[in-house]
């Protein structure tokens, strides 16, 4: 039987320390109360403390020694045995000149299998951009029709109203009138029957525009209206101020320049993008220079020409 004395100042709190000393609840303990505490003067003076006794029950002293001493002692359990492994018989080892003979057989066996050459991919290239690079880039002798033809200029009284020719001076002369600019229109043909048209009076350059930009929409304008409904092709150029005769002139200085540039350091250069037309001026500038190769790269609208050095 377990029993325990504990003081504080009320019955309470020496009860929680005797539980606490013992580890048990209030339920499994039997309290009496050894010595009545006291005050003293004024809660200061001649003070005692509550001492209490706590007797843990017969009942809880210990709940499981019965169960212990019932329990019947467990026998130890056999492990089964394990059998014994057989070893693998150790074959006789090969002496080093049978191994060598028995490698060269199985050398001897083997198939010799050659690489099988990669097929290269070629890039591909769009129809449209082939296309214009097979025009860009053709043979000298087609590149030489950008030489000057001769020209044949048609007098006013002479020209008919439904020839590419007339067909082309009604619709600038009504276009040019919308844009706000007065000028004067001549017309003449070449011997392919190609059509030129000359406007003289645009002195500001609106009919220009920034590098010919305007100019060419004009042109590209009039050709769809002389060849709207015909079954043949005819080809519409279109100049004012002989703009087209000194933007060429720059170009093939450029293209000059732009080439001794390449020649001298060895490295490509590549050029501002270009309409078609400009580009083949281009070309055709550079054809005759056994230093340099040329070609254009990108797309519209900024496809432009590359300068290399020859190797």
């Amino acid at each position: 039987m377990r029993t325990y004395e504990a003081s504080a100042r009320t019955k309470e709190e020496a009860v929680e320390l005797g539980l606490q000393e013992l580890g048990v609840s209030i339920g499994d303990v039997d309290v009496t109360v050894v010595e009545e505490g006291s005050k003293g003067l004024f809660g200061l003076f001649g003070s005692r403390p509550v001492k209490v006794r706590l007797t843990v029950k017969e009942s809880e002293e210990d709940p499981l020694g019965d169960l212990l001493e019932e329990a019947p002692a467990k026998k130890p359990e056999r492990k089964p045995e394990k059998k014994a492994e057989k070893k693998p018989e150790r074959k006789p080892e090969k002496k080093p000149e049978e191994k060598k003979a028995e490698e060269k057989k199985a050398e001897e066996k083997k198939p010799e299998r050659k690489p099988e050459p990669r097929a290269q991919k070629k890039p591909e290239e769009k129809p449209a951009e082939a296309a214009e690079t097979a025009a860009e880039e053709a043979p000298k002798a087609e590149i030489r029709n950008l030489e000057k033809p001769e020209i044949t200029m048609i007098p006013a009284e002479s020209l008919e109203a439904e020839s590419p020719a007339g067909i082309a001076k009604e619709f600038l002369a009504e276009l040019t009138k919308l844009m706000g600019v007065e000028v004067s229109i001549d017309m003449g043909t070449d011997a392919e029957g190609n059509v030129y048209g000359f406007m003289q009076g645009d002195t500001l350059g609106i009919l220009i525009g920034r590098r010919g930009e305007t100019l060419d929409a004009l042109q590209y304008l009039t050709s769809l209206k002389v060849n709207r409904g015909k079954d043949s092709y005819t080809r519409v150029t279109l100049d004012t101020e002989n703009y087209r005769e000194k933007r060429e002139d720059t170009l093939i200085r450029l293209a000059n320049r732009m080439a001794n540039r390449a020649l001298r350091t060895g490295r490509k250069v590549s050029l501002e993008p270009m309409n078609p037309y400009e580009r083949r001026i281009i070309h055709f500038a550079l054809q005759q220079n056994e230093g340099v190769d040329t070609h254009s790269e990108g797309d519209e609208p900024n496809r432009h020409v590359v300068i290399t050095v020859k190797k």
